[in-house]
């Protein structure tokens, strides 16, 4: 059974070495747990007033089948805050299943 919790790994993406990094990050805290992809967040985070490009940002597999969000407090908080609500809530469901199949292996 995988495990109920999750990983969120944030990093700026104007910094190649950021890019190397996540990916050692990933191998160690999702691959290794072992978790489920959506149980993993990116969160590129662009320091404010940085002309950072948010469309082509591109990822090597195995990043590129994760969630992905761009933040910039700055500009866009609300659109950040409801992303990490989303994410959230799919911990949340991924719990309930979790807390249902155990119950349910109880029981019988």
């Amino acid at each position: 059974m995988k495990d109920t919790h999750g990983v969120i790994i944030i990093f700026n993406p104007e910094l190649p070495s950021h890019l190397k990094e996540i990916e050692m990050w990933y191998s160690c805290f999702v691959q290794q747990q072992p978790l489920l992809d959506s149980q993993c967040l990116l969160v590129a985070h662009h320091k404010p007033g940085s002309a950072g490009d948010t469309e082509n940002l591109s990822l090597a597999y195995p990043l590129n089948k994760l969630k992905l969000i761009h933040s910039n407090l700055e500009e866009d908080p609300e659109d950040v805050r409801m992303e990490f609500i989303k994410y959230f809530k799919t911990i949340i469901t991924l719990i309930n299943e979790s807390r249902e199949r155990e119950e349910m292996s109880i029981i019988s």
